[in-house]
């Protein structure tokens, strides 16, 4: 039995995000996002998915990027619906607890379900700021 530790290095991160992508790939509300619908550069996007969870839960600057444009642009293409942000949740929270446990963790696990609130009302023409 292995015993978890927390997310303390960018290791750590890019272990999270690689088993929560191949679990989002298979996933049968959301996988056909990332498989099919919008072409995805794996090796490109996996490093900058890391260094925004780098950034936000190890405080190392290295995300430079505007994570809600590329997200706004992937709204026109394809509807992102209120149940794709549950789906998506629930595979990070439990990737997280498949991988780690402690105070980082459990970060990870808040601060997703801000983004994916955050994400699914600005998604679904409740951002004003947007008009």
């Amino acid at each position: 039995m292995d015993i978890k530790k927390d997310i303390t290095t960018r290791a750590d991160i890019e272990k999270l995000i690689v088993q929560f992508y191949e679990a989002v790939k298979k996933d049968p509300a959301i996988g056909f996002i990332f498989t099919g619908a919008v072409p995805i550069n794996w090796e490109h996007h996996v490093p900058l998915i890391v260094d925004f969870w780098e950034t936000i839960l190890l405080d190392n600057m290295v995300y430079k990027k505007n994570a809600m444009e590329v997200h706004y642009n992937l709204n026109k293409k394809i509807p992102l619906k209120k149940e794709y942000f549950a789906s998506w949740l629930l595979l990070f929270c439990s990737t997280v607890d498949d991988l780690f446990t402690g105070k980082t963790a459990t970060l990870a696990k808040t601060r997703a379900a801000s983004i994916a609130a955050v994400m699914e009302f600005k998604m679904n023409g409740n951002d004003k700021s947007r008009l």
